[in-house]
């Protein structure tokens, strides 16, 4: 079973699919949109092409567990997505997903330049294989 992940971004969009097993993360890549509109056609195009069963949308929680502005516009584009798509859509938690990505390209020998064009579609990478670890 092939699953998604999006890293929702106010202006770049990360979005990762997995092996067709759903066991390891694959392709990768960011999207940006004028709208939200917009960005679920691009979404919904990508993730038709992967023939993905399932799609998980980061939920940025804060670090003690609560929601704050961002797991809102998260909980209401999922909302948005499931009304655009039969294919099923959960929310996981995404905390420090950013921070794990920036450490990744770092890692790499990524300038801080580069790891902005980069980050968003490592962030979903970093989604998508921990609700693949512990979904198993």
């Amino acid at each position: 079973m092939k699953t998604a992940a999006i890293d929702l971004g106010d202006v770049r969009t990360g979005l990762a699919f997995s092996d067709g097993l759903g066991v390891i993360a694959g392709r990768a890549l960011t999207l940006t949109a004028r709208s939200r509109e917009e960005l679920i056609s691009k979404l919904l195009s990508e993730i038709a092409a992967e023939g993905a069963s399932l799609i998980v949308v980061g939920l940025p929680l804060n670090m003690d567990g609560t929601e704050g502005p961002r797991a809102e516009k998260a909980r209401a584009f999922a909302e948005l997505l499931k009304k655009e798509t039969a294919v099923p859509v959960v929310l996981w938690d995404e905390r420090s997903t950013s921070v794990t990505a920036n450490r990744i390209l770092s890692d790499a020998g990524k300038k801080k330049k580069k790891q902005r064009a980069l980050v968003d579609a490592v962030a979903a990478s970093v989604i998508l294989q921990s609700y693949l670890d512990a979904n198993k």
